[in-house]
């Protein structure tokens, strides 16, 4: 070791003699290092190849199980195809023989080699095998679709369709199962057809056919018929299949058929389809017919008209607001406005780059744009057909967004291309929406109405009605349904009520059937003879229609006329009491002026002197006398008001006098009394002048006093306040009496409202009326209250010059 080391140290201190043995020891080992190198890169290669081959063997056996499960797949699908009753035929590439698929022998029985299928001339008749040819060729090369009947050798109808699938033609052959009859020769030619023979027949026709019944209406059509009545717009009141023809016009075919009664051909002309030609024959039990597009026929040829170039119309689609795209016989868009760039969000540049209408289906798809299909593949399909039309054809499209496009597809002439042209109905659908719940709620609210309503148009049919119609006249609603004429309303009115419906109705039908353009509108009450009243209105509207409304008002006029009754036998009660009233209270002044003449005589003794008791006994008469004379004039001075005859006497008061007046009034009264109560008077200063009617206000006073001394105690005090309150005065009576319950105050002012309090009776009742009465008159008011902790206070309000007061007031 340490030998080895020493040419090492003494090459490291002297550079010289290093160079030479460095270049000797490199050259022996390089060899070594050579085969090292090469034994590891081997070593490498080895595990990666064998990583790759692992990788691969996995790889193929994959590809193997796919391949196998596709094959099985495949063989599955074969063995469906082999077992529908049909083949087909795929060209997939113009320069290979094509595929066929599917049990040869179902279509050419005892044949298993499928090249005999493309023989058509050895199963086909000559024209339908030529037919077929050229149809097959316009397929392959224009994309013509196609579907027909064939009739075959043996006479067996085969249905043929012709279709492209992805690009590639595809023909499929099916056997119908019918066959082509030999001719009829000898008597069989005499006997007509039955329906059910002839409809076997139409039903594989291509063309429009239908069968009549003996009555001409139509009980069959076939699908070509169908698709022709859809493409033509007309719909079916009966469920079944709608007429191409007016009853007119059917009517004099039938004629025609009956007349010949033979096979009739001839040509018309149909308002919607054009031209047509006809060909109608008998039946057992009926008639048929078909018809078809004439052919055309060799006619002079004139100068050939020069499609318009769409490179005219390009200056106005630009214009446009509505979305337009042109479209040419590569499916490639040629032309668009910005409106239709805008409409689908789409960038122009990319339009510019003419790109294909599948790939710009395909872009809207992904952005959501396109309606919600559940097979996009096969709507695709169906769109691109557009491609095919003859005339124009529209589709409506639901947008995920909300909005809806009406679709127009039209072929561009001379280009075949197609012109498709985008209309936004999204707010003419919103409108009509409205519109639709609009007359929904009407409809609504007519017939939740209590009203019956009938709207009868310029032509006297009913538009417009409401169940409560048919309910108040009891009519039926088959009759109403129908827009029946006012006879017939009138007619069905009459039998249900033959008393006077007749009468009724002709006397309504005046006012609808009147043209007078300066009628107005007319209203009155018809009395049935069932009993029933009823209001009706007549009602002229704007656009010329007439309104009818009828209300049953039988059970509301008879409250009414309950009422109206009641108020009257009330009303003559009320003058019948005023009258008693006053022939009673005249009838007793008489008699109260005699005793109390003649008991102030006796008082005065001037036909003798009295006894204590007889003194008593008198002074007793004149206060009893005095309080019934009292009660007279009460009751005298309320007829009068409520006579409306009562009059003030408007002057200049002294309230002292006033007062003074109503104590000696009181003192009068309650004369007799053992211990008379202590009247307390306080009359505030400077109380402003006081214009009234002395007379009804010292009867206030009195009133006011008299009551709340019937509600005291004896020797209990009552206090009579005066006092100004702005420019009106103050009355304000107050007792120590039991107090007035609550139930009770608001009918103390009522008349003849005498009540009794703690079991003691309080008069005849007209005290507070009074009150009420003349303050009313004056213009003031009045209340009444309880008054802590005992007794009753009544307040009274008078304006101090209340004829200035009535004055303004008026």
């Amino acid at each position: 070791m340490v030998l080895s080391a020493a040419p090492v140290a003494l090459a490291a201190a002297s550079p010289a003699l290093a160079a030479p043995l460095a270049s000797a020891t490199v050259t022996a080992f390089a060899p070594y290092a050579v085969a090292l190198g090469a034994a590891g890169f081997g070593l490498v290669a080895a595990i990666l190849a064998l990583r790759w081959r692992r990788e691969a063997e996995q790889a193929q056996q994959k590809s193997a199980e796919q391949l196998g499960a596709m094959r099985a797949a495949l063989d599955e699908f074969e063995m469906l195809v082999s077992g529908m009753p049909e083949v087909t035929i795929i060209w997939k590439d113009t320069g290979l023989d094509p595929e066929v698929l599917g049990p040869v022998s179902a279509l050419l029985p005892g044949e298993t080699r499928h090249d005999a299928v493309l023989d058509f001339r050895s199963w086909l008749d000559s024209g339908p095998a030529l037919d077929l040819a050229e149809r097959l060729t316009d397929l392959r090369i224009e994309g013509k679709v196609f579907e027909t009947t064939l009739s075959a050798r043996d006479g067996r109808i085969i249905r043929a369709t012709g279709r492209l699938v992805g690009g590639t033609a595809v023909l499929r052959l099916r056997a119908s199962g019918a066959s082509v009859e030999p001719p009829l020769t000898g008597d069989a030619l005499a006997r007509l057809p039955s329906l059910a023979e002839a409809q076997a027949v139409l039903a594989n026709l291509t063309i429009p056919a239908w069968l009549r019944d003996a009555d001409g209406l139509m009980i069959y059509a076939n699908a070509a018929y169908l698709h022709l009545t859809r493409s033509l717009g007309l719909k079916s009141d009966r469920g079944t299949a709608p007429d191409i023809f007016e009853v007119k016009v059917r009517n004099a075919h039938l004629k025609s058929l009956n007349d010949a009664s033979d096979t009739i051909a001839f040509c018309e002309d149909h308002p919607q389809a054009g031209k047509l030609d006809l060909v109608l024959f008998p039946l057992n039990g009926g008639s048929a017919g078909y018809c078809y597009m004439p052919l055309k026929r060799p006619e002079t040829r004139e100068p050939e008209r020069i499609a318009p170039d769409l490179g005219d119309l390009t200056a106005v689609i630009d214009t446009l607001a509505t979305p337009i795209a042109v479209f040419n016989r590569q499916r490639q868009l040629t032309h668009f406005n910005q409106a239709y760039a805008e409409y689908w969000g789409l960038d122009t540049s990319w339009l510019n780059t003419s790109p294909d209408e599948r790939a710009i289906l395909d872009k809207l798809r992904t952005q959501g744009q396109l309606p919600s299909e559940p097979d996009y593949r096969d709507w695709r399909a169906r769109h691109l057909m557009s491609y095919a039309l003859t005339s124009p054809r529209e589709t409506p499209w639901y947008l995920p967004d909300g909005r809806c496009a009406n679709v127009i597809a039209a072929p561009a002439v001379g280009t075949g291309g197609v012109i498709y042209v985008f209309e936004d109905i999204t707010e003419r659908l919103a409108l009509e929406t409205r519109h639709n719940a609009l007359i929904h709620v009407q409809r609504e609210t007519l017939n939740a109405l209590s009203e019956g309503v009938a709207v009868f148009g310029t032509n006297g049919r009913l538009k417009l009605q409401n169940p409560k119609l048919a309910a108040l006249w009891s009519l039926p609603l088959n009759v109403l349904g129908n827009s029946p004429h006012i006879d017939t309303i009138a007619k069905a009115c009459a039998e249900a009520f033959p008393e006077d419906g007749a009468r009724i109705w002709r006397n309504l039908k005046q006012g609808i059937i009147d043209l007078n353009p300066n009628r107005a509108d007319t209203k009155g009450r018809i009395n049935r003879a069932d009993g029933r009243l009823l209001d009706y209105a007549i009602v002229r509207l704007p656009d010329g229609q007439t309104m009818m409304t009828f209300v049953d008002v039988s059970e509301s006029a008879n409250y009414e006329r309950v009422l109206k009754e009641r108020n009257e036998a009330l009303i003559a009660a009320d003058r019948l009491k005023d009258t008693f009233v006053q022939n009673v209270s005249y009838e007793l002044r008489s008699p109260l002026t005699n005793i109390i003449g003649f008991a102030d005589l006796l008082a005065g003794e001037t036909v003798g002197p009295l006894n204590e008791k007889q003194r008593a006994y008198t002074d007793y008469i004149r206060a009893s006398s005095a309080n019934l004379g009292l009660l007279i004039d009460n009751i005298l001075d309320l007829a009068t008001v409520d006579a409306g005859i009562a009059q003030l006497n408007y002057e200049e008061l002294e309230i002292s006098t006033l007062v003074e007046k109503a104590r000696a009034g009181l003192a009068a009264t309650f004369a007799g009394a053992d211990q008379p109560v202590d009247l307390k008077v306080s009359i505030a200063d400077n109380l402003p002048k006081f214009f009234a009617d002395g007379t009804r206000i010292v009867q206030v006073l009195y009133n006011l006093l008299s009551n709340a001394t019937r509600f005291s105690d004896p020797g209990a005090s009552v206090w009579l306040d005066i006092s100004a309150r702005g420019d009106k005065i103050a009355f304000v009576v107050e007792d120590e009496g039991a107090g007035i319950p609550e139930d009770m105050r608001k009918a103390l002012f009522n008349r003849f409202e005498g009540q009794s309090v703690e079991g003691r009776q309080r008069g005849a009742g007209l005290g507070l009326a009074i009150v009420k009465t003349f303050v009313n008159l004056h213009g003031g008011s009045v209340s009444i209250e309880a008054r802590e902790p005992r007794g009753t206070r009544v307040a009274v309000i008078i304006p101090a010059n209340a004829v200035a007061t009535q004055i303004a007031g008026e």
